[in-house]
């Protein structure tokens, strides 16, 4: 590294100083994480690295815990997660888009409270949005069983979706309006000119360019989904049991690694996500003429 001839020795004792602290703290947040990969694939029972393991011996590792983890006690829940997940990411980038465009609108009053309100359960505890899912989609789900006859199993599943969605919301809304922030309404303007009516000009104009912008919001939210427990505790019952709520389980009443197993799994999953956010951001700005220095 060759410094400027007028950087002082401050400057340079603070240069390797502040690498040094970024490093620690990269260290601190990730080392957690990535420390149960190489115990997933233990040999033993315990949640420990035994003396094979630490000596890099091949009688210390093993697969079996991987093995478990495709059995229906893991695969059941696996497929439960799906079936909220994705439902739940559509209606989150239907509803996340809609009250973008709707926010981003020069007319609108009282923006500032309205975007406050949608952005609200990324900040009130899990705890308490659950107890007040909990009291709101419990009895109207039992409205709906004994009015309409709709079968229980399938408003179990419904009520952890649309609160799955109320989490998911914001997430495309933050993302989507990031996005049109750099909208040239311009171009609205002259489809509209053209004779195009709102629908048209939406899928045809404003859809193409916010498109990254829905799905990286739509990400997320699957992500927020997927990962959740705190509300599929207080909403969900055995039929609806997620991945997360089997390993909440498994810690509570077996120890076992498969649940290890199943995190590193789970690890490789968001990096593969966070990895296509990243690659759909750098796109939108591409797209909107925006170069990284």
């Amino acid at each position: 590294m060759e410094f400027s001839p007028h950087a002082t020795i401050y400057q340079k004792i603070w240069y390797f100083t502040f690498r040094i602290f970024c490093g620690f703290v990269f260290f601190y947040l990730i080392a957690p994480i990535f420390v149960i990969i190489p115990l997933s694939f233990n040999a033993g029972e315990f949640f420990t690295y035994t003396a094979e393991m630490l000596s890099l011996k091949s009688e210390g590792f093993s697969l079996k815990h991987y093995e478990k983890a495709m059995t229906d006690e893991w695969l059941v829940p696996l497929s439960n997660s799906f079936k909220i997940a994705v439902p739940a990411t559509v209606l989150s980038v239907m509803l996340g888009t809609l009250a973008s465009i709707g926010l981003t609108q020069s007319d609108v009053p009282a923006k500032g409270v309205i975007m406050a309100i949608f952005v609200s359960p990324m900040i009130v505890p899990l705890v308490v949005s659950g107890y007040g899912m909990t009291l709101f989609y419990v009895p109207v789900a039992n409205w709906f069983n004994a009015n309409l006859g709709i079968d229980e199993t399938t408003l179990r599943y419904l009520r952890v979706i649309f609160a799955h969605t109320v989490l998911g919301t914001p997430f495309v809304i933050v993302t989507v309006m990031a996005t049109l922030s750099g909208f040239d309404r311009n171009l609205s303007k002259a489809a509209a000119n053209l004779g195009a009516g709102p629908v048209k000009t939406f899928f045809s104009i404003q859809m193409p360019l916010i498109l990254p912008g829905m799905v990286s919001g739509g990400l997320f939210a699957f992500i927020t989904s997927f990962d959740e427990v705190v509300v599929v505790l207080f909403l969900g019952t055995a039929e609806t049991q997620t991945l997360p709520w089997q390993m909440f389980n498994g810690l509570r009443e077996q120890i076992s690694l498969t649940i290890l197993s199943v995190a590193t799994m789970l690890v490789a999953f968001s990096i593969f996500m966070l990895i296509t956010i990243e690659l759909l951001r750098r796109r939108s700005q591409r797209m909107r003429g925006i170069t990284e220095s």
